[in-house]
């Protein structure tokens, strides 16, 4: 584990996660689909020790990466929420919050409608 901590690609560590650097994401998706090199050999490139992580790490890792390039780009590389997060909309890009903040604006209107005529029906 101290090995992975002093690794410059990785911010942070723990027994369960590690947390790599947005730089490394990005440069690991374009040696993958630009040069043609496999996750192994990018993850050695970039001084992993693989008896330290799990060898499926680097392919799932690139898997995962290359999905969330393709459908958010650079953007979505620069998050870490494996599919789990707070889903704020801070973290989204701008097309995404746009899109979030419309739905819910949509909701609270209806819910608006909905709380007034149920109002107009106590009063009568």
């Amino acid at each position: 584990m101290f090995a992975l901590r002093n690794n410059h690609n990785v911010i942070k560590c723990s027994d369960k996660a590690i947390t790599y650097a947005k730089d490394f994401k990005i440069k690991a998706v374009r040696e993958y689909n630009d040069e043609g090199m496999t996750p192994t050999m990018i993850f050695r490139e970039a001084g992993f020790d693989l008896d330290a992580i799990d060898r499926c790490t680097p392919k799932n890792c690139l898997n995962r990466w290359r999905r969330t390039f393709k459908i958010k780009g650079v953007p979505g590389l620069n998050m870490d929420r494996r599919g789990r997060g707070s889903g704020k909309v801070k973290d989204l890009i701008d097309a995404e919050k746009i899109k979030r903040l419309e739905i819910e604006i949509a909701y609270l209107k209806e819910e608006n409608s909905f709380l007034a005529k149920l109002r107009a029906k106590r009063t009568e």
